[in-house]
Formats: structure tokens, sequence, C-alpha cells
């Protein structure tokens, strides 16, 4: 897998803010949404998912710049040094390619855990599995309205997420008994999986609420009248007051996050943008001709404040 770096193309020593810019960037650049079709950009758009999910978790950057685990976030096998002998009891043996020999406390550690682990005397030693983390990329759609996702292990199992309606990014799932399997016997260990959330084209998420960015074109804006806009779980009609400018906010009550354990539904807030376009010569015409009875100063408050 390539270095997490040079995928979001940013230094070593970036700090997040640089590293969350580099990826939100390139997450748009390169979003299936953006790009349907294009199996390179889908592709890329997976690489730099995974390479943000590894430098945006503190730990997890710590860990790969000090070589404990790869880009994937899958543990270095680490080779035993003489320096590690070196540093450890003087009364251990070291020999290159050898297992340690143990000393007294050794072997109380041994027994220990072999009774904390359910081991009886003369019976099998039994021990549960560890837990293993996994991280996994999701559509900013499938984060907001629930979906079911299927993930590829590294011992060859298919595993079912089900992402809960409502996810955020970072939300850890614990599957139970999908982790490590036990030995003789012993208790599965849990899979831990680290959702990440793509960031949407246009959509937005605050809390429970979705922000969208809304354009409107200069008669929509001035005669007002119903507008379609998207929302993430389809399209509605919104009603644009007549005499609207640039930036007025208008409210869709229940269309943000739908309602989850413990949250209300939360609600979808559209920013008008009036794009004007190319005007053609008739507005052009009425414009240079037209004196409005009223006459509006802009800029006004800009000037009493100078």
């Amino acid at each position: 897998m390539d270095n997490p770096y040079k995928t979001l193309g940013v230094a070593h020593d970036a700090s997040q803010d640089a590293i969350r810019q580099a990826y939100r960037k390139l997450a748009k650049k390169h979003h299936p949404d953006l790009n349907p079709g294009d199996a390179k950009a889908e592709e890329q758009f997976k690489k730099v998912a995974a390479a943000n999910g590894l430098l945006s978790d503190p730990e997890k950057r710590g860990q790969f710049d000090r070589g404990e685990i790869d880009a994937a976030g899958q543990e270095r096998a680490q080779r035993p040094s003489y320096r590690d002998h070196a540093d450890g009891d003087p009364g251990r043996r070291y020999s290159p390619g050898a297992q340690e020999s143990w000393d007294s406390g050794d072997f109380s550690d041994i027994f220990g855990s072999i009774f904390r682990n359910g081991r009886r005397p003369g019976g099998a030693f039994r021990s549960a599995g560890n837990d293993e983390r996994y991280s996994l990329t999701t559509d900013f759609l499938e984060a907001i309205n629930g979906a079911t996702r299927r993930i590829n292990l590294p011992d060859g199992r298919m595993l079912d997420v089900k992402i809960p309606a409502g996810t955020v990014d970072g939300l850890v799932m614990r599957l139970r008994g999908q982790g490590g399997a036990g030995i003789n016997g012993g208790a599965a260990g849990d899979a831990l999986i680290e959702i990440h959330v793509a960031p949407h084209p246009f959509f937005e998420r605050s809390g429970q609420d979705i922000k969208i960015v809304l354009p409107v074109s200069l008669a929509e804006a001035v005669l007002g009248g119903p507008v379609e806009v998207k929302t993430p779980r389809g399209p509605v009609k919104l009603q644009v007051p007549a005499g609207s400018d640039s930036g007025t906010e208008l409210r869709l009550r229940g269309r943000g996050v739908p309602q989850s354990k413990g949250h209300a539904a939360g609600d979808l807030y559209a920013t008008l943008r009036v794009m004007i376009g190319k005007p053609d010569a008739a507005l052009t015409n009425f414009l240079r001709d037209w004196k409005p009875e009223n006459s509006v100063n802009p800029r006004a408050k800009m000037e009493t404040a100078a």
C-alpha cells in the first residue's frame, strides 16, 4: 500500500489541519459521485480515505512513523535484536535467531496467565483470542441513512458490517466474536471497526443538521417560487421567498440526519446563492433604463461604519 503522506501530498510533519484540508480536497476531486464510471478515480478515492484514516488518528500515525504498523494499519513483524537483550535482565542469554531463556520470574508470570485464562493443572491451555482493529471508509449518504457494507478480512473471511443511520466520523463499532480465534476452546476476540465518513460534494453535516449552498437564478431570487432541493433522502420542493438575497438561509424541518436512539431528527439548512449568469441584451437594456422608486444602497452599513 502507498505511503499515506505521499498519497495525501503532505509532509511528514504536517499538522492535523493540513492533513484534513488535503484529504477534503482530494476526496472531492476523486469522489465517485463526481466521476461516475471512472474506476481509477474510485480506486484513488479509496486510497485517499485510507491514508486519512491512518494519519488523522494520532496514535496510529505515531505507530506508523515508528514502523510499528504498515500503511494498512497492520502490525509489522519485529525481529529480536542484540539491543533488546542487552537492555534486559543481565542473567538472560542472547542467541541470534533463538528464543529467550526464562528465569523464575518468567515462569511465575506464565503460570499466573494460565490460571487467569481458565487452565487447571493437567488441563489444556485455553486463552481468549485477540481483538483486531479494522478501518472502513463509508459514503456520506450511507453514514446518514444507514447501510450494510462487506469487508474482506486478512484471514480470507468476509464480514458484513451494519452501519447505523446517523453514524459519525470516527465511530468505533465492536463486533463480538469476530476477532482472533481463541486457543483450545477459548472465546474468540472482537473485531473493532473504525468508521471514516467520506466528505460529500455539497452536503455538510453539523451535529444532526445538514447544510447546503443552494444556487438560484436571478429570476427565482426576485420573483420567488418553488425550487427543487436535494436532501439525503431524495429531492423536495423548497419555497423561495420573493426578493431573496444571497446568504438567505431557509430551513427544511426533519430533512437532516434521521432520528436515531437518543437523537431527534435534524433539519436541512439551505443557504441561497444568487447566480446571475451571463445577462442577455433584454435584461441589460432593462436594467440600464430601470429607475427604482425606492433606491436601496447595498453598502449603506459599510459607509456609516467607516
